[in-house]
C-alpha cells in the first residue's frame, strides 16, 4: 500500500544533469535570488550595503526586476503596496544595522496592515555573532531582536544549505492568515562564499489554510438567521481574502446593514441599499451599531478607529471572524472564529437561513441622512468639495494610497473606494511617508492603471527623495500635495486641546519646483481646478505632482478620545 507521504518526485535527466554541474561562480547570494524565483518572485525592492552585495551581483545574474528606492523605510513601503495589489510576497532586500533598523517602521504598517513583505537582510560575518563586540560595521549584539517585536516570524540562515529552506519558509508565512511580514537574516560570509550547491530550481510554500471549526460557523448562522436586527462590520481581513463578493452575498441573504471600516474600504458597494458606507467616526453610526442584536464582525480587531475610539459598545450578540488570533475578543467579548475571511464566510453562506427585512434600507437611508446632516451643519463645503474632486479626477479602477493627512481623515469615512484594494493608507500603524513609495509600488505591480498619493506636505517631506525613483522608472504615479504649511492635523488636534499648537509649522521647499529639480512635471492648483489640473496629470504617462495650497479642517469629533495624527 502507498501512502501519499511515501511519493517522491524523482529528478529527470536534464535536472540531474544540471544538480551534478552547476554554473561556476555562485555564491550564497546567488541561492537567496534563485530561491525567491523559483518561490515564484519576478519583481524585488531594497538598497544595497555592504553586508548584501553578494545578494546584489546574483541580481545580475538573474530575471528578477529591482526596483531601489533612495531609502530604506520607502522601499518598504514599496514593498508592502506591491504585496497588496498583488497578494503575492513582496522580496525587501536590505543591509545591516541603520539599514535594516531603517524599514522597521515600513514593516510595522505591513505588519499592522496584514501586507506579505519577505524582508531579507545581511548580517556581519559569523564570526561576530553571539552577542560579542568584534567591532564590525553596522553591529548590533542582536539584530533580530529588533524585528521580533514587529514581524510575523523571524528565519535566520547560517550556512549556504540553510539558505533556501529558511527564505522558502518565511515566505509560506508571509501568505499564511493573516498576512504579514516576516523577516530573514544571513551573515555576510555566508551569502561571499562560493557553493557548489545545485541551483534552486523550484518551492513548495503554499500557504497553510484557515478553515472555520464547523460547530462555530453553525451557531453563528443560527444567530444570524433568527437575529431581527443584524448588522455587519467589514474590515481589511475581508479585502485582504478577496472575500468581498461573499460579504455581498451574505449581507443580501440576511438583509443586513455593512459598515466597512478604513481598512476595509471597497469591500462592500458604496451605494449598495445596505451600504452604511465607512462612516465609524460617527455617534450615528455607533448608535446603529451598538442597536443590532447581532453584529457579525468579519477580518477587524475593532481596534481604535473601527470603534469610534474605542467608545462602542454593543449591546447585542457579538460574531467575529478574525484570522489574527491575537485579535480575537481582545476589545469586546464576542462568538470568536478563528478563521481566514473567505472560508468563514463561505461556510456560513453554506448554512445560513435567509431572512427578510423590508425596513433594512430605510434604516440605512435614515442613518445616512443623520450623517449627511451633522456634516452639514458644520459649515465644511471646502473639505467636501476637495474630496469630491478627488475622487472625479481618479478613475475608478485605480488604486490610491494616502498618508496621515487630513484628507486622508476624510477619506476614511467619505471617500468612495469603487471597490476592494482601492483604497490604502497608512492607518494600521500610522507612520507618516507612507503614500508616495507604496503608490510606487503599486505602479510596479501593475503599470496598467495610474496610481495616486495623496499627502500632506509634512508627510511629503519623509518621501520626497523618491521622486528620483519615479523618474527613474518611469512610474505612473500622481502625487497629490496638500500644503497647509505644517502638521495640520496635529496643528488642529494642540490648538483644540491646548488653546495653541507648538512643534507643527514647517519650513518646506516650492513642491513644484522640486517635482521638476527631478525631471518630473508638476502643477499648483486650487480647489476650484483641482478636479481638472488631477485629471490630466493622471492620465499622462509617467510620474507627476500636483500642489494644493489649501488648509483643511476635520469634522467635529463625536467620540471622547482624540487620535494622535500619526
Amino acid at each position: 500500500m502507498t501512502h501519499d507521504h511515501d511519493l517522491v518526485l524523482r529528478p529527470t535527466a536534464a535536472q540531474t544533469e544540471a544538480a551534478l554541474n552547476p554554473p561556476p561562480g555562485r555564491t550564497g547570494g546567488d541561492l537567496v535570488v534563485e530561491t525567491l524565483a523559483g518561490l515564484g518572485a519576478t519583481t524585488v525592492f531594497g538598497l544595497p550595503g555592504q553586508h548584501a552585495l553578494a545578494v546584489f551581483d546574483a541580481l545580475r545574474r538573474s530575471s528578477l526586476r529591482y526596483v531601489g528606492l533612495r531609502m530604506e523605510n520607502n522601499a518598504g513601503f514599496a514593498a508592502d503596496a506591491y504585496g497588496r495589489i498583488t497578494g503575492e510576497a513582496a522580496p525587501l532586500l536590505l543591509s545591516t544595522g541603520p539599514g535594516a533598523l531603517t524599514s522597521l517602521a515600513a514593516l510595522h504598517e505591513a505588519a499592522a496592515a496584514s501586507a506579505p513583505v519577505l524582508a531579507i537582510s545581511s548580517q556581519v560575518p559569523t564570526a561576530g555573532l553571539g552577542g560579542g563586540r568584534r567591532g564590525y560595521l553596522h553591529e548590533l549584539p542582536d539584530q533580530a531582536a529588533s524585528f521580533r517585536g514587529v514581524v510575523k516570524s523571524v528565519h535566520q540562515a547560517r550556512t549556504a544549505s540553510q539558505i533556501p529552506s529558511a527564505i522558502e519558509a518565511a515566505w509560506k508565512s508571509a501568505l499564511t492568515v493573516p498576512h504579514g511580514p516576516v523577516w530573514v537574516e544571513i551573515p555576510q560570509d555566508v551569502l561571499l562564499a562560493p557553493t557548489s550547491i545545485p541551483v534552486v530550481t523550484g518551492g513548495d510554500a503554499f500557504p497553510d489554510e484557515l478553515p472555520p471549526r464547523p460547530e462555530l460557523t453553525a451557531l453563528a448562522a443560527d444567530l444570524l438567521s433568527r437575529a431581527e436586527r443584524p448588522a455587519i462590520i467589514a474590515g481589511g481581513g475581508v479585502v485582504r481574502a478577496d472575500a468581498s463578493g461573499k460579504l455581498r452575498q451574505l449581507a443580501e441573504r440576511l438583509d443586513a446593514p455593512v459598515v466597512t471600516t478604513p481598512g476595509g474600504k471597497g469591500a462592500f458597494p458604496w451605494t449598495h441599499p445596505l451600504s452604511l458606507q465607512s462612516w465609524l467616526e460617527d455617534r450615528h453610526t455607533t448608535d446603529f451599531l451598538e442597536d443590532a442584536d447581532v453584529l457579525l464582525v468579519v477580518g477587524s480587531g475593532l481596534g481604535e478607529l473601527s470603534s469610534n475610539y474605542h467608545t462602542f459598545k454593543p449591546r447585542g450578540r457579538v460574531v467575529q471572524i478574525e484570522a489574527d488570533l491575537g485579535k480575537l475578543e481582545s476589545n469586546h467579548p464576542a462568538l470568536g472564529i478563528h478563521a481566514d475571511a473567505r472560508l468563514a464566510l463561505q461556510a456560513l453562506l453554506e448554512t445560513v437561513q435567509t431572512r427578510q427585512d423590508e425596513t433594512a434600507p430605510d434604516r440605512v437611508r435614515d442613518l445616512l441622512a443623520k450623517v449627511a446632516d451633522r456634516i452639514a451643519a458644520q459649515d465644511l463645503t471646502l473639505e467636501q468639495e476637495v474630496l469630491a474632486s478627488v475622487r472625479r479626477a481618479l478613475p475608478s479602477d485605480s488604486p490610491s494610497f494616502w498618508d496621515m493627512t487630513i484628507l486622508a481623515y476624510w477619506a476614511w469615512s467619505a471617500f468612495d473606494a469603487k471597490g476592494p484594494n482601492r483604497l490604502h493608507s497608512a492607518q494600521g500603524a500610522g507612520g507618516l511617508g507612507y503614500a508616495f513609495p507604496a503608490a510606487l509600488g503599486a505602479a510596479v505591480a501593475d503599470p496598467t492603471r495610474p496610481v495616486l498619493a495623496v499627502s500632506g506636505d509634512g508627510g511629503a517631506l519623509y518621501s520626497a527623495a523618491e521622486l528620483a525613483t519615479a523618474r527613474q522608472h518611469d512610474l505612473n504615479v500622481t502625487w497629490l500635495i496638500v500644503d497647509d504649511g505644517g502638521y495640520g492635523i496635529l496643528r488642529e488636534y494642540m490648538t483644540d486641546s491646548f488653546g495653541a499648537a507648538a512643534g507643527t509649522e514647517l519650513t518646506r521647499p516650492d513642491y513644484v519646483a522640486l517635482a521638476k529639480s527631478f525631471g518630473v512635471p508638476g502643477v499648483r492648483t486650487s480647489p476650484d481646478t483641482l478636479a481638472a489640473d488631477l485629471a490630466k496629470a493622471l492620465s499622462d504617462p509617467g510620474p507627476s505632482v500636483v500642489v494644493l495650497p489649501t488648509v483643511l479642517r476635520m469634522f467635529a469629533p463625536t467620540h471622547t478620545g482624540t487620535g494622535d495624527g500619526r
